[in-house]
């Protein structure tokens, strides 16, 4: 998640189902069930807290404003890391989580000692982030052989680490469009182009039960965006997982050098906050993010995996 200020664009709009798919009368139930038994889990707070974590331009920038500015950062970040526990939480029997600050995640890995890692969004451009930070976080998530998924800011933290560069969607550098932006925000459709990935088990199934007509029969995601930034190029030892139109990487992964890093774009965290939406019936909810949901299990279930 990342706060630009901008004016209405077209992508903001949410877009329709592509036929055949947008002639749908009904959306099927499905009960949530618990199938991964345990799990270690550290999330990554990855928005600034304090003073201490601003860069010479943030301070220069948002003066007197630094404080609210940062109050903001932390009623964001709480309820990021709200979400991402939930996910765990409502998918594992015995989840174990713990949380902790990006400024401190290897001190944190090294104490926790988890099966797998999850890195939150962000709220501000990383050119207000303290340099130091992103040179310790690159330190650790370049030798890291804990199993990572980065979502939104953090899949473009994972790409700083690794060379790319964070630039606006269409192609500045952050601080040369602060404002007036272009941006994606609503449920977007990307397209998978890696289908063989053990992320997206079951997409090639049609009997598999698990994924949306829409994803079995066209390689398509509906997920959740909210994104002014993105990465430059795919970083090297990368391969691209799913694209879009506007915003090419959408996700990615490494699995070189005894690595397991995923990589989203999207805010695939938001599954059971639709879920918990208040309606009627369980037979009303439009599953907006079950995608998201399915390709979160399935990094859980490669993070024990790649453990073993």
């Amino acid at each position: 998640m990342q706060e630009v200020n901008q004016t209405i664009t077209p992508i903001d709009q949410e877009e329709p189902l592509p036929f055949p798919f947008n002639q749908r009368t009904f959306c099927r139930y499905e009960p949530i069930e618990k199938r991964i038994e345990e799990i270690r889990v550290l999330i990554v707070d990855d928005l600034l807290r304090d003073e201490r974590d601003l860069s010479e331009t943030a301070v220069k920038e948002w003066g007197r404003r630094a404080g609210s500015h940062l109050q903001r950062e932390r009623q964001i970040a709480g309820l990021a890391v709200g979400n991402i526990r939930n996910n765990v939480s409502r998918l594992v029997l015995r989840p174990e989580t713990s949380v902790a600050h990006v400024s401190e995640v290897a001190a944190a890995a090294e104490e926790f000692q988890p099966q797998a890692i999850v890195l939150s969004g962000t709220l501000r451009d990383f050119d207000y982030y303290h340099p130091d930070i992103i040179e310790k976080f690159g330190r650790f998530i370049r030798t890291t052989r804990i199993p990572v998924l980065g979502i939104c800011g953090g899949h473009q933290l994972v790409g700083l680490g690794f060379g790319a560069r964070v630039v606006t969607l269409d192609n500045m550098e952050q601080h040369e469009r602060r404002e007036g932006r272009p941006f994606e925000y609503q449920y977007r459709f990307i397209r998978i182009t890696e289908p063989t990935d053990p992320i997206f088990e079951g997409v090639s199934n049609r009997d598999s039960g698990i994924w949306q007509d829409y994803t079995i029969e066209a390689c398509i995601l509906r997920v959740w965006q909210n994104h002014g930034l993105q990465l430059n190029h795919v970083p090297e030892g990368f391969k691209l997982l799913a694209t879009a139109y506007f915003c090419r990487n959408q996700m990615m992964v490494k699995r070189t050098d005894g690595q397991l890093i995923y990589t989203v774009q999207f805010h695939l965290e938001k599954s059971f906050e639709d879920w918990d939406k208040t309606r009627a019936t369980r037979w009303e909810h439009p599953n907006e993010s079950r995608d998201g949901r399915i390709i979160f299990e399935n990094f859980l279930r490669e993070s024990l995996r790649h453990a073993a």
